[in-house]
């Protein structure tokens, strides 16, 4: 079963009648219900085209928030072979919201990886810290980023947080400076870096290991410098106006593509990535080998001088 999103009961009153018709077959073979199945499923599959073509900023946000949604270690494990995780920033714990793995093969080729993840269920969430990293988790991407640099190997980024965990402790250890020393190293190192934002994209926490040489977004994803909810809050003390607030702050990938923030679009199946996982990360792993052999021809130098020229250029030709 789907969770499904408030504005998708269209499609979940005729998926419960596929359900039920499906039940009453099971229970009784000698009651014929593929016909009125089979006009169902078309009546959903129009619903479904109708609802998805014209879905606004805040809708997508649920989209790209949806508990289903598949995550980094969905596309890890589909994408990736023999990765070696890392745990630890050297300086005070582990951060579990930043998954970085400095040793892995992407269609064999050696790469390291590194990406957010929030969780599946309640356990795993509050492991992840729903997918917020504190100032571990960045000094553990920029002993990643260290070691690509070192050993020359490429760098792929997958993004999906609300943004870094705002708490005392973090702050106390520094957050800001552990964000921008992540953001500084992706700047620095003479290594590719493709970056991919599969959910939220969200803040400084995002920026953090999204600084790369190609930057991509999930035709459902969200990529903006707060939330819809904390931008609410401070423009109009209410945070009950996110759905304004998200049109207003142009965070979906059409937006963003347009003005020359991201690079590409990757589109998603019908419904969104949560219907069909592995399709998605099928077509993830599809740009970025694209994009990982065209930056291969690059050498280091450029690599990076491009790197910053592409983050300079950002809003001056608006």
């Amino acid at each position: 079963m789907h969770n499904y999103l408030d504005f998708e009961k269209p499609i979940s009153d005729l998926e419960g009648k596929i359900i039920e018709l499906k039940k009453l077959a099971d229970e009784d073979e000698s009651i014929d219900t593929s016909e009125e199945i089979n006009r169902l499923e078309s009546r959903v599959n129009d619903a479904m085209q109708d609802i998805y073509s014209k879905l606004n900023a805040w809708q997508k946000t649920q989209v790209a928030r949806h508990p289903q949604r598949p995550h980094f270690v969905d596309y890890a494990k589909a994408l990736f072979t023999e990765f070696t995780p890392l745990a630890g920033d050297r300086k005070f714990s582990e951060d579990a919201a930043i998954q970085a793995r400095p040793s892995a093969r992407f269609n064999g080729q050696p790469v390291a990886i590194i990406g957010q993840e929030k969780g599946n269920d309640t356990k795993s969430r509050l492991k992840h810290n729903f997918g917020s990293p504190r100032p571990e988790g960045y000094r553990k991407a920029i002993r990643v980023l260290e070691l690509a640099d070192r050993f020359s190997l490429p760098v792929v980024t997958l993004i999906d947080t609300a943004g870094a965990y705002p708490g005392v402790g973090a702050e106390e250890r520094g957050q800001a400076e552990a964000i921008a020393r992540s953001t500084e190293m992706c700047l620095n190192v003479k290594v590719p870096i493709v970056s991919v934002v599969i959910g939220e994209g969200g803040s400084g926490g995002a920026i953090a290991i999204a600084t790369g040489n190609r930057v991509y977004m999930l035709e459902h994803a969200i990529y903006s410098v707060i939330s819809p909810e904390g931008a609410a809050s401070i423009l109009w003390r209410d945070s009950t106006r996110a759905k304004e607030a998200a049109t207003n702050m142009k965070i979906t990938s059409e937006d963003l593509k347009s003005l020359g923030v991201i690079d590409g679009i990757i589109p998603e199946p019908m419904g969104g990535a949560h219907r069909d996982p592995a399709a998605v990360i099928g077509a993830t792993g599809d740009v970025i080998a694209k994009a990982l052999a065209d930056l291969s021809q690059r050498s280091g130098t450029q690599l990076r001088a491009e790197r910053r020229q592409k983050f300079l250029d950002i809003g001056r030709n608006l």
